[in-house]
């Protein structure tokens, strides 16, 4: 049998009600009677695919009726029209619908489908009873899906559909051959907030696109923490099911923890640090069991954002932190992030123009200069 790799991920979330589908898609049934389609940019490419429908946080099962896979118009991601000509059929074991019960995923049959490295592929799928509860999606696509009534699969173009900003249920892409794949485990930073919508201007986009060679599995989640739940499960918790269950996984960058420190007191951040410390480990050693290789990533500054207290307790802990990262070998790397996007002239703040303006996340520019700062024997 051949290796696959995984060329993209979306770290799947339970939909918050704010993230829900727009009228009439929503309900006591979502998206029932509805063809959702989806594109996303992948990284490695291959002769065949295959894709990955999870309901990790489902309580019914997700019935997925007809699912295509075609090339976007223009190449482009963002787009409602196909390409004509390039409709394929997807199969679950031969048949044509497959249903992920409760809580788990379902994976497809693979699809002789070629593509380029970098390419962006459309992914159709109809709902005809939709899910009546527990929503599994991943909100923070930066990338525009849209929804129309009835079964669309197999048209060219959607024109009546409805835009929304989020992907759901689809959670992997993989690819045949296999190329070695790069996972990575992180929070908003790492999953484009700030990025340019349709853009793939992420950092991990933009690393792709300087280096290539190897496949990338963004696992980040926005709002995401490494102790404790916060916008989807903590770190910890999801580190087997997001990175250690991903097959070919050859490096791991963890680049998460600012939102253990930004949420946790003021007045308690020696605890938090403390226990961020440890936790680091913790990962290190289960991926170094999977024969990874853990690459540790310092965080950045959030001078100015609400989670720069006035006595500068979080700073002094992010400081902490970042010290522990770069001198206790825990990590087989480090990767200064901090270095890369700090202002040389006042270091707890980012640099202007790498600043996306709430003075914590990035902008185009902050994240190529992030890309720019991994260096390339890395990988």
């Amino acid at each position: 049998m051949g290796r696959w790799a995984h060329t993209w991920t979306a770290a799947p979330q339970l939909t918050e009600p704010d993230n829900l589908p727009p009228a009439p898609y929503a309900g006591s049934r979502v998206m029932a009677d509805a063809t959702l389609r989806q594109t996303v940019r992948i990284s490695a490419g291959g002769e065949r695919i295959r894709l990955r429908f999870s309901n990790a946080f489902g309580t019914t099962p997700l019935a997925l009726t007809r699912v295509t896979v075609a090339l976007p118009s223009g190449g482009r991601a963002g787009v409602s029209a196909v390409v004509p000509g390039t409709v394929r059929e997807v199969t679950f074991r031969g048949r044509a619908s497959a249903a992920a019960p409760a809580g788990a995923q379902v994976v497809s049959d693979p699809v002789d489908f070629p593509l380029a490295d970098g390419a962006v592929l459309a992914v159709t799928a109809y709902l005809a009873e939709g899910q009546a509860a527990g929503v599994t999606s991943h909100p923070g696509s930066r990338t525009t899906s849209h929804l129309a009534a009835g079964d669309r699969t197999g048209n060219a173009d959607l024109a009546d559909a409805t835009p929304v900003e989020h992907w759901y249920f689809l959670s992997g892409v993989e690819v045949e051959p296999a190329a070695p794949v790069l996972a990575l485990l992180g929070d908003s930073l790492t999953d484009g907030r700030g990025s340019t919508t349709n853009g793939h201007d992420r950092w991990p986009d933009l690393l792709f696109d300087r280096l290539g060679g190897f496949a990338a599995a963004n696992q980040a989640i926005g709002g995401n923490r490494v102790l404790g739940d916060g916008l989807g499960p903590g770190a910890l918790a999801r580190l087997d099911r997001d990175v250690l269950a991903l097959g070919g996984v050859r490096w791991l960058i963890v680049f998460e923890g600012v939102n253990d420190l930004g949420t946790a007191p003021a007045d308690g951040q020696e605890s938090v640090t403390a226990d961020l410390i440890a936790a680091y480990g913790q990962i290190a050693v289960r991926a170094h069991a999977h024969d990874i290789l853990v690459y540790g990533a310092t965080l950045t500054p959030f001078g100015g954002h609400s989670y720069d207290d006035p006595r500068g307790r979080r700073e002094a802990a992010r400081q902490t932190v970042n010290t522990w990262i770069r001198t206790a070998g825990a990590f087989d790397a480090v990767i200064d992030f901090d270095r890369a996007v700090r202002d040389p002239a006042d270091p707890r703040r980012l640099l202007a123009p790498y600043d996306g303006g709430d003075h914590l996340h990035l902008g185009p520019a902050g994240y190529r200069a992030l890309a720019g700062a991994v260096p390339e024997h890395l990988l």
